[in-house]
């Protein structure tokens, strides 16, 4: 996947595992719930983001990312309103807890590795959403438009959130996106049977 206006590529050195996409489509109604809680927690960690004086500067653009993850998450809660799916309590997610545990102490460090963590959250979802829209279409058109719908917006959040962690400190930011991505990798070959999206 391009980085939007960086013109590199992000290369994830674990594919997504083989028994994810079968499990996903077999428990749509899970996973359209988890997605929900996707979409909430990504409006509030960008507004969380916020309080690091070293974002002071991007308050708008993390701003801008909260209020389309609020309207994906209103889009998502709709969907399940149509389907009968009941908005229940979150699963969680081993690989994003392994993320976040990964976090450093020190202001910011914190703050590079934080914002590290979500570009990966969003580069991992516009990947998946990638699939989930080829491979729902002929089951579920409906839902495959709205997961192709979401890709493009997955990736900008990525790139906004590398570019932000970069302009803080480039080189720091380059050594801890090559470590987090060996951790993704190690984290991705961990198994996960709970239908969730990650």
């Amino acid at each position: 996947m391009k980085r939007s206006g960086l013109g590199v590529m992000l290369l994830f050195r674990e594919r997504i595992p083989a028994d994810w996409l079968p499990k996903v489509k077999a428990n749509l109604p899970a996973v359209l719930v988890d997605h929900a809680h996707l979409e909430r927690k990504a409006a509030t960690t960008a507004l969380n983001l916020e309080k690091f004086r070293q974002l002071f500067g991007q308050v708008h653009e993390l701003n801008a990312i909260a209020i389309e993850e609020l309207q994906h998450f209103e889009l998502v809660l709709q969907l399940l309103r149509r389907r009968g799916i009941p908005f229940t309590e979150p699963r969680p997610s081993a690989w994003i807890k392994g993320l976040m545990r990964a976090v450093r102490g020190g202001i910011q460090g914190q703050v590079i590795d934080h914002l590290l963590c979500c570009a990966l959250i969003e580069a991992r979802s516009c990947e998946k959403f990638q699939v989930l829209g080829e491979a729902l279409e002929g089951d579920d058109p409906e839902l495959a438009s709205f997961y192709r719908s979401l890709v493009e917006s997955e990736g900008n959040h990525y790139a906004t959130y590398l570019i932000m962690a970069r302009h803080i400190d480039l080189e720091e930011t380059d050594r801890r996106l090559d470590w987090f991505l060996d951790l993704d990798a190690e984290l991705m070959r961990q198994p996960n049977p709970e239908p969730i999206l990650h």
